[in-house]
């Protein structure tokens, strides 16, 4: 049964044109503003305060490429003490999702093939990625898998998530062990009628049993097809539904209060769901929550690129896609939090950076021309 969601639910401010201004002062692209000083206040303190705090956090050090992964990257003897069947049965599902995801995509894109690296650490942990390059609808494309083990100082742990309760207490050194389980995806269409696509769906322990999930889907176009963004929205309210009636509703508020471009005052998309902390409930339902939208990805993506991948397109609009992987780039590298964790605690650096387009566009003080798309 298709979920019909409201187009005024979904967008603060629909547009009378088709360009999407994302703040900028266009006669036909009303602006997604931040909503109060205040907010974008607290949401740059909160991203200079894990730049500040986060280079106190240890890792286990010495990547190693690898033809092959083992069975599992958790090994009872790693991180702390926790759930570790949870643990295994978290990456597992991940480690499938990575493959049923990147087989589909590959599927529609019908050209470039995806290229896997993987990567260990001796002493624990590791991943794998898969990256497409050069393809026929996507110009990038690429879903990433890790294991990670290490410790982290309280304050960097304050940064890294918003739980305000149940923390951890550190360690003799001061520190907190944690183990981290996530799949993380970006994909940049060549076509600008294409809108680019993340999600990331990750599982944490720390030292003390405490632990909780968190994860999302997001879409961000160039240009606005209303009936694309009910499909988007529509299917992972039905998977939110399936689960709790109050989840998509909540999440949706959560991102729309995420994905926003602090010191553009500008959104970076169109929003989806966004969660964290969550540990509300029994773990394993959690993780069929979790699960059920990691196998929805495509579901809810790929139709909308069979939709318009044929799209006729001009040197102009694809400028303006260009110009807005620009503040894609700008949120990733300044406010996101996996991007910034992962750099921060050691993790590969090619994998964490796949979510970079492969080209971007900034031009000094920019305004489109009136009536331009």
């Amino acid at each position: 049964m298709r979920t019909t969601v409201s187009i005024s639910l979904l967008i603060p401010a629909l547009l009378s044109g088709t360009a999407y201004g994302f703040g900028l002062n266009v006669p036909h692209a009303h602006a997604l503003r931040v909503p109060s000083p205040s907010m974008a206040k607290n949401a740059i303190t909160s991203s200079l305060a894990m730049s500040a705090v986060a280079e106190d956090v240890e890792t286990k050090k010495g990547v190693q490429e690898t033809d092959e992964l083992p069975e599992s990257l958790v090994r009872d003897e790693d991180g702390p003490d926790g759930n570790y069947p949870m643990r295994r049965k978290m990456e597992q599902m991940l480690r499938e999702a990575q493959i049923s995801i990147t087989e589909a995509i590959q599927d529609i894109d019908g050209g470039a093939k995806f290229k896997e690296d993987a990567w260990i650490r001796p002493n624990g942990g590791g991943g794998r990625s898969r990256v497409l390059v050069d393809g026929k609808v996507w110009e990038k494309a690429g879903v990433a898998l890790s294991v990670v083990y290490g410790s982290m100082a309280p304050e960097a742990l304050a940064a890294a998530t918003e739980r305000s309760g149940n923390r951890p207490e550190p360690g003799p050194d001061g520190k907190i062990p944690f183990f981290a389980a996530g799949l993380s995806c970006v994909m940049h269409p060549r076509n600008p009628h294409c809108p680019t696509m993340h999600f990331n769906y990750r599982y944490f322990e720390t030292d003390g049993g405490i632990w909780w999930f968190g994860g999302g889907q997001d879409i961000t176009p160039c240009y606005i097809d209303e009936d694309d963004m009910k499909h988007f929205h529509g299917s992972l309210k039905e998977v939110c539904d399936k689960h709790d009636p109050e989840y998509y509703p909540k999440f949706k508020k959560w991102a729309d209060e995420y994905f926003k471009i602090q010191h553009r005052g500008e959104t970076r998309g169109l929003g989806g769901i966004f969660f964290d902390d969550l540990d509300d409930r029994d773990p394993d339902t959690i993780f069929d929550f979790v699960k059920d939208l990691s196998n929805n990805v495509v579901n809810a993506y790929g139709p909308i690129i069979e939709k318009h991948r044929n799209d006729e397109f001009t040197p102009q609009q694809k400028d303006w896609q260009q110009m807005r992987r620009g503040r894609y780039v700008e949120f990733n590298l300044v406010y996101d939090r996996g991007t910034i964790f992962g750099l921060k605690t050691g993790g590969r650096t090619e994998s964490i950076l796949m979510s970079l387009p492969q080209t971007a566009r900034w031009e000094y003080d920019h305004h489109p021309e009136e009536g331009s798309r």
